[in-house]
C-alpha cells in the first residue's frame, strides 16, 4: 500500500490507520526457551563423552557399576570444560 504524501500542516497517518499491523513488543510473559542452544550443545556433548568413557570402561573391566560411575563422572567433569571450549 503506497504511503500518501504528507502535506504541510497535517499530521502523518499512524501505521494502525494505514492497514498495517500494530508493532508487537514482547512482554514479560513471553515464552523463553527452557535451554539455550549453547547449553543444549554442551549437555549433549557431555553425554556423548560420558557414554564413550562408560563403554570403554565396561569393555576394559567388564564391571557395569564401575562403567556407569566412570561415565557419569566423565560427563559431569566435562561440562565446565566444554562450556569454556564452546564459547561461554
Amino acid at each position: 500500500m503506497p504511503t500518501p504524501p504528507i502535506t504541510p500542516g497535517t499530521a502523518p497517518v499512524p501505521p494502525e490507520q494505514q492497514g498495517a499491523a500494530p508493532p508487537h513488543a514482547p512482554g514479560p510473559e513471553a515464552q523463553r526457551p527452557l535451554l539455550t542452544a549453547h547449553a543444549a550443545i554442551v549437555l549433549l556433548m557431555a553425554t556423548v563423552v560420558g557414554a564413550i568413557a562408560g563403554v570403554l570402561t565396561y569393555h576394559s573391566t567388564g564391571n557395569m557399576a564401575g562403567a556407569v560411575l566412570a561415565g557419569l563422572g566423565t560427563a559431569g567433569l566435562s561440562v565446565p570444560v566444554l562450556h569454556n571450549l564452546i564459547g561461554g
